[in-house]
């Protein structure tokens, strides 16, 4: 069985998610978001993790974390990026996750489509 793969088809979708993070997804942007929120990427030493986001102050503070995909290990934290902004830290992560996932810059794509 193949699995979906993230590709430019889908930047109408990264739009989407980009003007309204928060709420209803379309049908074509909750594929996106399950294959994101369910993939991992392998890092230089072949560690598998996804971005996630950290609660550091309730309503306030968020922090990048890299979420390995082996249970019971924990979060690393992603040095100096804070978030202030919910909205804004949704729009990073799902950046991060992209390029992860495509290997390319999502604003660089969206900007030549």
């Amino acid at each position: 069985m193949s699995r979906y793969r993230i590709d430019t088809s889908d930047l109408p979708f990264a739009r989407e998610f980009l003007a309204d993070p928060i709420g209803y997804h379309s049908p074509g942007l909750q594929r996106v978001l399950n294959v994101m929120r369910g993939s991992g990427i392998a890092d230089a030493t072949g560690d598998r993790y996804k971005y996630v986001l950290v609660v550091e102050d309730r309503h306030g503070r968020w922090r990048l974390g890299r979420l390995p995909l082996e249970r019971g290990v924990p979060v690393e934290l992603v040095d100096d990026i804070i978030y202030t902004d919910l909205i804004e830290a949704e729009r990073d992560v799902f950046r991060r996750r992209w390029r992860d996932l495509t290997g390319e810059d999502l604003d660089k794509a969206l900007s030549q489509a």
